[in-house]
């Protein structure tokens, strides 16, 4: 009989997440038939005593929000991507105890732009300066060289993203919302917005766009994005990325790679259209 491993997705709210559909199916294509993958609501307070609950059977933790800053103070150690960008959203337990963070939304980022045949821009622009976009600061660290401007409502944004920029040592420049239809224009664009923010930009989408990377998965397309796609430019979406950042969630937690991406992908895209 096959041990029982477990491992789970936390966050704060957490019944909308696709992690178990993803994870569950990876383990079913690995022949993991000891694993189970679950999901749990769990904030900011409860984080510490869910941890003193965690046994030797424990495997590993994917975290959303709020809890991606707030599980640093718990964890053995965390790596160099987390480190760049404060934030884990995976956690490894080892059966002697030790707990080690790291982030995988920033090289998911990454593989799925790759995916999609984009290796390098010389520009870029992020729509919102939010947690996301923290992240989407880091991909860009490895892809694009030359500036990326990012478009923000409030000088509280602007001034956490020019620290982002200088600790990440990428060249940043800070523009208003108001002009965000300008950011429509870049080599790659990464909207990192919640629903409905870039509803209004659909219209400005311009004749021949190049690449949208649109980290929304449902509801999907967002009007951005059908836009996007009608005109002929490459679209990136949200799926990707949960799908590749849970690729090497799987891989660090199993032990086993390559996780089944194609697998993985499909169990996600039925439970969309289930929705």
């Amino acid at each position: 009989m096959a041990a029982h491993r477990r491992a789970a997705v936390l966050g704060s709210p957490i019944a909308h997440s696709l992690s178990p559909v993803l994870h569950r199916a990876a383990y079913e294509e690995l022949g993991l038939t000891g694993w189970t993958y679950d999901r749990f609501e769990v904030d900011e307070a409860a984080l510490p005593g869910f941890f003193e609950t965690l046994g030797p059977e424990w495997a590993g933790l994917s975290l959303t929000m709020p809890l991606k800053r707030a599980v640093i103070p718990l964890l053995d150690g965390i790596s160099e991507t987390a480190a760049s960008v404060d934030a884990v959203n995976t956690v490894v337990l080892t059966q002697d105890g030790r707990r080690t963070g790291d982030n995988t939304d920033v090289p998911g980022m990454v593989a799925a732009l790759r995916e999609h045949g984009i290796d390098k821009v010389e520009a870029a622009a992020i729509l919102g300066a939010g947690a996301t976009a923290s992240s989407a600061l880091a991909a860009l660290s490895r892809v694009c060289p030359g500036e990326i401007a990012v478009y923000v409502r409030s000088e509280a944004r602007a001034a956490e993203m020019r620290q982002w920029a200088e600790r990440l040592e990428v060249s940043v420049r800070i523009a208003d919302w108001a002009d965000a239809e300008q950011a429509l224009h870049a080599p790659l664009v990464i909207s990192t917005t919640p629903a409905g923010a870039t509803d209004a930009l659909a219209r400005y989408v311009p004749e021949r766009p190049t690449a949208l990377f649109d980290v929304l998965y449902d509801p999907w397309p967002t009007a951005l994005a059908a836009r996007w796609s009608a005109y002929g430019g490459a679209v990136v979406s949200g799926l990707d990325l949960l799908v590749h950042q849970a690729v090497l969630q799987v891989e660090q937690m199993t032990g086993r790679a390559p996780a089944p991406l194609d697998a993985m992908r499909k169990a996600g895209e039925r439970a969309l259209a289930a929705r």
